[in-house]
């Protein structure tokens, strides 16, 4: 229903725009109100890979570029149809998105912006010294425009068509952003570790959002091309890049309504100021400062805080009669979920595993104990991908793991929480747990995109599963609280639920009682039991013997990276190698409980 009745409102505010600058007849307005849309495309791409996925681009100038030059050599050099080629400069710029984001992710940060600061020059230099080619600063002319009924668009008609290409990109940006997608896009802004844990592919992630923000770059370029129908160097420089980060910083980074309200609000600054080339890039140095410093949220990020002050959401507000979870688990098949081989692990001379096998069966509650030190997160953290072992062999549900990265052992049914906390602070808490829904969802890209019947269905069908995940572990009244704010204890609630909602067939739980009083941790316990009696495999490492002694049916200890002892709880207790490991050889008869 709300998204109906926003496609109704920009439908109805496109057409109110269109009448309105109809009745507009000086050609210097309407360039104007043309180039607002030109930035506005710019602009929403961009604030996809930065606001979204978190990805630091000043190379936008040369994805622009690609577009605008596309579309002029294919209507210069060929009889293609214009419209055709207006589409394929799109399809340039994001073929030329991803030959930046494969070699640029490898690095992070500033490097990453440098990277592609380098290739906007790059670009900008190839246009300027190839004019065999790319006419050099003579440029190339003759471009052939858009036509209507074989007439050339006039200047209203191309304020039209970017009216009617602005809503459209802003309806399928919103789209995207809202869905499955765009969840993973936060996610890996956030913290890639934990992306990766629940199942984002965080490379492919990346280089979608580069492709996105190319594309719409791109079709910028090109129309600016075909409404000239010139193009020259001049057009191509590190100022453009730096505008269109500007104009996404200082409208609203992250925000949907952002790119629009500072295509509007620099559009017309960089009009009025013309006529002073230096006072204006004065100007756009100081909004950047101003923006990074003063109001790093953005215009709209200063609106949404005065809204949410005179409209404040009440958190605790119930979300409705949830159903009862049912886990999802593997039918039939070995008792043997997991088999561990001589697995070796070592950091120059310390060695967290030292030819460690073990074998986990279906449907126990597993406790990794031992000492500070003793190897157990490593091993965790080697079981789930995020560490490789340097040797030995990891089997889960009889298929080698070894070499896989997260997302693909998640993907088979492994699920983790972390001794440290890794919660997307900033989204929800229903967000939270949705994300561990992204790798049992099947909406791809283009259906999220064009929100079509059977992504709203997938949508729809997650939103449901994690509210009764939430419902499990207490946490329905704060599904909508920001994770971050929280207290510590019902943080690992979520975290367990997110894990949860990846639908483990093993759930890894690294100290999940760390940092909780006694009687957090007594009804973390209690609801361990609940979910062990649903039949769910679990392998927890924790340093709380009573928690352990209470809920396991199987004890591994390890010190110093080797494996002492393994059994029940009882005979782990009375083991000698476990008390001397805890409590060392002088005056010690029994474990502590």
């Amino acid at each position: 229903m709300k998204s109906t009745k926003h496609f109704l409102s920009v439908v109805a505010f496109a057409a109110i725009l269109i009448a309105a600058s109809g009745s507009v007849s000086n050609d210097y307005y309407l360039r104007i109100a043309f180039m607002m849309c030109v930035y506005y495309l710019c602009g929403v791409g961009m604030n996809v890979l930065v606001g979204y996925a978190g990805q630091k681009s000043l190379g936008q100038a040369g994805l622009f570029a690609a577009g605008a030059y596309a579309v002029a050599l294919l209507t210069i050099k060929t009889q293609i149809d214009p419209w055709l080629a207006f589409v394929l400069g799109g399809v340039v710029s994001g073929i030329c998105g991803v030959m930046i984001a494969l070699p640029s992710l490898r690095v992070k940060g500033p490097y990453l912006a440098m990277v592609t600061l380098a290739f906007g020059i790059v670009v900008e230099k190839l246009v300027t010294e190839w004019t065999d080619v790319f006419g050099g600063a003579q440029g190339l002319f003759g471009i052939r425009p858009l036509t209507w009924n074989e007439q050339p668009l006039s200047m209203n008609q191309w304020v039209w068509f970017g009216i009617c290409l602005s809503a459209l990109a802003h309806l399928l940006i919103r789209n995207i952003v809202s869905s499955r997608q765009g969840r993973a896009w936060l996610s890996i802004q956030a913290d890639e570790i934990a992306a990766s844990s629940v199942g984002v592919r965080v490379y492919r992630g990346k280089v979608t959002a580069f492709v996105v923000a190319a594309v719409t770059c791109g079709l910028a370029g090109a129309m600016v091309a075909q409404q000239n129908q010139y193009i020259n160097s001049d057009f191509i420089n590190f100022h453009l890049s730096i505008f269109i980060l500007l104009l996404v910083l200082f409208g609203g980074v992250g925000s949907v309504y952002g790119p629009l309200v500072g295509a509007v609000s620099l559009t017309v600054i960089e009009a009025s100021l013309s006529s002073w080339p230096s006072v204006q890039h004065f100007v756009y140095g100081a909004l950047l400062l101003f923006a990074l410093y003063v109001m790093p949220g953005g215009i709209m990020g200063v609106i949404n805080q005065l809204f949410r002050k005179m409209n404040p959401v009440d958190e605790n507000a119930a979300i409705g009669k949830e159903p009862q979870v049912q886990l999802n688990l593997a039918s039939g098949g070995s008792s043997e979920l997991l088999k561990v081989e001589a697995i070796c692990k070592a950091y120059g001379g310390v060695k967290p595993a030292q030819s460690v096998s073990f074998t986990l069966k279906r449907g126990h509650v597993h406790a990794l104990i031992g000492p500070n030190g003793a190897g157990k997160s490593t091993m965790i953290n080697m079981l789930t991908g995020i560490v490789p072992p340097d040797s030995g062999n990891i089997k889960f549900v009889g298929k080698d793991v070894i070499g896989k990265p997260a997302h693909a052992i998640c993907a088979l049914g492994m699920g983790r929480t972390f001794q440290n906390l890794r919660l997307f602070g900033d989204l929800s808490v229903l967000d939270n747990v949705m994300l561990g829904r992204h790798t049992r969802m099947t909406n791809k890209f283009f259906a999220s995109l064009l929100s079509l019947p059977s992504s709203m269905k997938q949508e729809s069908a997650a939103r449901e599963r994690s509210r009764a995940l939430l419902q499990l572990v207490g946490l329905s009244h704060l599904a909508h609280a920001p994770a971050g704010s929280l207290p510590y204890g019902l943080q690992r609630r979520v975290e367990l639920a997110r894990a949860l909602a990846t639908d483990p067939e093993l759930l890894l739980l690294d100290e999940p009682a760390a940092g909780l009083n006694p009687q957090e941790t007594a009804e973390l316990g209690d609801l361990l039991v609940r979910i062990s009696r649903m039949g769910l495999s679990i392998l927890m490492v924790e340093h709380h013997m009573d928690l352990v002694m209470r809920v396991s049916d199987h004890v591994i200890v390890l010190d110093y990276g080797i494996k002492i002892a393994e059994g029940t709880p009882s005979q782990v207790q009375a083991n000698p190698k476990v008390v001397e490991a805890y409590l060392g050889t002088e005056d010690a008869e029994t474990m502590p409980v």
